[in-house]
């Protein structure tokens, strides 16, 4: 019963703040700045930490650390996304005034795949143990390929998924304000607002296969999952934010993202036979990605000299 209050007061509280979110701060379509981005960034991120604090209040140590380890793999690869969502709003030449409306839904629908996602890794794992390594070997092959992938580019015109969307309903040629539909002579159509969360959605489902089975790595409680990969995306939008102009300059973050992608899954496959401690995961994490950031500071300071 216990367990059951958590996931409905955890949820009534995400529900509340999505709701304060939208409906009071961001009511009107506006730009949103990077000092804003920065101060919102700090409140999700400190909402973050009050939770964990909770959870260490109610539950011990233990857990506390592996939501703090799955915050931050959640957190870090979820900067990888912003490189996508930049290059997607720049292919559709999304207007800055309209970006916080797709990011605010694309968020809302990434929670529920994500929550339906971990719902159903979780019994995967309960039922089928060995699933265990097949999400272990996925994360290892998906690190190593991240690690030698070539810089991405965004064709939209060739997007199977906007292929699909066109082929399914009329598009508008232009942007309708911040609308996703419009009626045109008694026939609903979709603006290029909707191509964009279309496709932002569909980005995030692909990460969803990433990052969920990295966090399972760290705990397989599906509360500790599911918070910790909800608050990661809900200060995604103002992470965008505060990061778009100069995301390309954290130059060594992709690799940090692969060798944690790979570590986590070496840590899955190795599980039965060495139990490695959530603390370590945790320091592991936090050195890879601080000597990745420190790395992309002198080499953009070397660049501008």
């Amino acid at each position: 019963m216990e367990t059951l209050w958590l996931w409905i007061g955890f949820n009534a509280l995400v529900i509340g703040l999505l709701v304060l979110d939208l409906g009071v701060f961001h009511r009107k379509t506006r730009a949103v700045s990077v000092k804003e981005a920065a101060i919102w960034s700090l409140v999700w991120i400190s909402l973050a930490l009050l939770f964990n604090a909770f959870i260490y209040m109610i539950s011990g140590q233990d857990r506390a650390i592996q939501f703090l380890t799955g915050y931050l793999i959640e957190k870090s690869l979820s900067v990888d996304n912003i490189f996508i969502f930049v290059l997607i709003f720049t292919a559709l030449s999304v207007p800055p005034a309209y970006q916080h409306r797709v990011l605010f839904w694309g968020v809302l629908g990434a929670l529920i795949m994500r929550g339906l996602l971990i719902l159903a890794g979780a019994v995967l794992l309960e039922t089928f143990h060995w699933v265990f390594y097949i999400f272990g070997a996925f994360l290892v092959i998906t690190g190593i390929r991240m690690a030698m992938q070539k810089k991405r580019e965004m064709q939209m015109e060739k997007n199977p998924v906007i292929r699909l969307v066109r082929r399914l309903v009329p598009v508008t040629e232009n942007y309708e304000k911040e609308r996703f539909f419009v009626r045109r002579a008694g026939q609903l159509m979709v603006t290029p607002l909707l191509l964009a969360l279309v496709v932002i959605e569909v980005t995030d489902l692909v990460f969803a296969f990433d990052s969920i089975p990295a966090v399972f790595a760290v705990t397989e409680d599906p509360f500790i999952v599911y918070t910790s990969n909800v608050f990661a995306l809900l200060g995604l939008r103002s992470l965008y934010f505060v990061f778009a102009g100069f995301i390309e300059k954290f130059y060594y973050l992709k690799i940090a993202l692969a060798v944690i992608l790979v570590s986590v899954g070496l840590k899955m496959l190795i599980a039965d036979f060495y139990h490695v401690p959530a603390w370590l995961s945790l320091l592991v994490i936090a050195f890879v990605l601080a000597v990745a950031l420190l790395a992309s500071f002198i080499r953009a300071r070397r660049s501008q000299s």
